[in-house]
């Protein structure tokens, strides 16, 4: 996930610079929220790991 916050990121700097400024806003925006959701999940599992809740065995 952090991937694709980074490209979307990446597509959003090149869009800026070329002058497409619409394409660059929604990008931009797209990356705000994949980090974001990325660090909510990653607390939920630094929690759920400090707990000792860890997934059951297959």
């Amino acid at each position: 996930m952090l991937s694709w916050t980074l490209t979307f990121l990446v597509i959003s700097l090149l869009a800026a610079l070329f002058g497409f400024t619409g394409i660059a806003a929604n990008a931009a925006g797209i990356a705000r929220i994949l980090f974001t959701l990325f660090l909510i999940l990653f607390a939920v599992s630094l929690i759920a790991g400090l707990l000792g809740m860890h997934a059951p065995p297959l």
